[in-house]
């Protein structure tokens, strides 16, 4: 694999690919349960709110600064007693998939979250994507549900399957 980079995205240099990446995900696949495609506004909104809550955006960037896939988290439920869990997205550009981009996409969101003390990561991932799933576990991520008929898409009801890793951090959780 020709040499890799990771960096914080920003939206001026990166926004452009991510669209990209994110737009043929919701368009090709149940990766995303979304119809329609994002656009260059909401794509700043969302900037806006990671920064604001102090999410990474994380990219993987060739040797010309390319962007070759992007991982990143959020907020898992709006319940203040979730507070130490989040759920992530990882995402790499069609034509670099099976090279461990993902993998160094998901370990380096993985050492964001206990940096940031989070106690769980969760992965909500279409219960056919096989390659989702066999990467998860590879991880060290463990299966912890799934609802059934979550979603519709593509005229055909979709299952979700749940996955989470489990932190040993924070040191000290507390209410509140």
């Amino acid at each position: 694999m020709p040499p890799l980079r990771l960096v914080a995205c920003r939206e001026p240099l990166h926004g452009d690919a991510i669209l990209g990446i994110l737009n043929t995900a919701i368009s090709g696949s149940t990766a995303v349960y979304d119809y329609a495609p994002r656009t260059r506004d909401s794509l700043r909104e969302w900037f806006a709110h990671k920064q604001a809550h102090g999410f990474p955006v994380i990219g993987a960037v060739d040797a010309r600064d390319a962007l070759l896939g992007f991982a990143t988290y959020g907020q898992f439920r709006g319940f203040p007693a979730y507070k130490y869990t989040v759920e992530h997205s990882v995402y790499v550009h069609a034509d670099h998939r099976g090279r461990g981009i993902g993998t160094a996409l998901m370990q380096a969101l993985i050492a964001s979250a206990v940096e940031q003390e989070y106690h769980t990561l969760i992965g909500v991932i279409d219960a056919a994507n096989a390659a989702s799933i066999a990467f998860h576990l590879r991880l060290g991520f463990a299966p912890c549900g799934q609802i059934r008929e979550a979603g519709f898409k593509f005229g055909r009801w979709l299952d979700v399957a749940l996955y989470q890793l489990l932190l040993a951090t924070p040191a000290a959780p507390v209410d509140g």
